[in-house]
């Protein structure tokens, strides 16, 4: 008889230790609820023990955890339709109070698309698209002006995304503390135009680019131009130069034939005036041609007195 009994005993407290042990590990914070209620206060991680078939045991997330909303599409204080993709980061503050609020994460996420979405929608339709897309240290030029309306926005008025990012964490974290939530940080992923204005951004965009390539196209004009001049000028100055020096050369070999010729003709006046006569004859009588001169002209003298 003895030996049925502790075996009973043993299988007993088998269930009653798998059903009343349990483990809360250091990503976990927990919560035991009795009949539905909440007893006690928040867990802390280690062995603890609870009443089996009585008391159940809620974990809940330590970690931050990550919130995505839908992409919406929002119209900005100039009456730009855009379309903004949110995340937020977030995490479990106080574990009873969000069991008792929301009960789980994804009542949480529910709650926290209505909260961020609304606070979202504020803050880009009271703003211009131009602060949607800037940074804080972007500095307008001075052409550059703002409108609404018709009325022109000054550009002291103006901020960046960090500073309408801020303002929506500020203003989306002081709703989640009702609900045992820590808001920790809320991010825009992405901004898009809708097809209408995406086609009028991108016609601006081209517009621009061409204004800018048509400013270096006319500025390398320019400097061709001025390339093309200088280069004229240099090869005007050459070939100046290479025009005198020819000038020179020619006038000094011609000086120097001329007082060769005057050296010879000094030596032999006869022999030279015979050399050059047949120089002349060689020159002016051609193959196939005539010449035709008187018996007494000075010119047929060495012929007429040939031997």
């Amino acid at each position: 008889m003895k030996a049925p009994i502790f075996i009973i005993l043993i299988v007993a407290l088998v269930i009653f230790g798998r059903g009343s042990l349990y483990v809360v590990n250091e990503a976990e914070q927990a919560i035991v609820t009795q009949f539905g209620k909440p007893v006690g206060d928040v867990i802390p991680p280690g062995l603890h023990v609870k009443l089996p078939f009585v008391q159940n045991v809620n974990r809940f997330e330590k970690r931050i955890l990550k919130w995505d909303g839908d992409p919406n599409q929002i119209p900005t204080k100039d009456k730009k339709f855009i379309w903004v993709d949110t995340t937020a980061r977030w995490r479990i503050s106080n574990p009873l109070l969000f069991y008792t609020s929301v009960a789980t994460e994804r009542g949480a996420q529910s709650r926290l698309d209505d909260i961020v979405d609304s606070v979202v929608r504020d803050a880009v339709s009271g703003r211009l698209l131009v602060e949607m897309v800037r940074g804080s240290d972007y500095k307008a030029k001075d052409e550059e002006h703002f409108e609404v309306e018709g009325v022109r926005v000054a550009k002291e008025d103006l901020v960046g995304r960090e500073e309408i990012l801020a303002g929506i964490l500020e203003k989306a974290r002081a709703s989640t503390p009702e609900y045992g939530i820590e808001l920790l940080d809320v991010q825009i992923k992405r901004i898009n135009y809708v097809e209408q204005v995406r086609t009028r951004v991108y016609e601006r965009m081209i517009n621009e680019r061409k204004k800018v390539a048509a400013q270096y196209r006319s500025e390398g004009e320019g400097e061709k131009a001025e390339t093309l001049g200088k280069m004229g000028r240099e090869l005007k100055e050459i070939s100046s130069e290479a025009y005198r020096k020819t000038l020179e050369i020619r006038g000094g070999a011609d000086a120097e034939a001329a007082a060769i010729y005057a050296n010879a003709y000094n030596k032999d006046k006869d022999f030279y005036a015979f050399l050059r006569t047949l120089e002349s004859y060689k020159k002016g009588i051609q193959k196939n041609g005539r010449l035709v001169i008187s018996t007494d002209s000075d010119y047929y003298h060495y012929l007429k007195n040939a031997k």
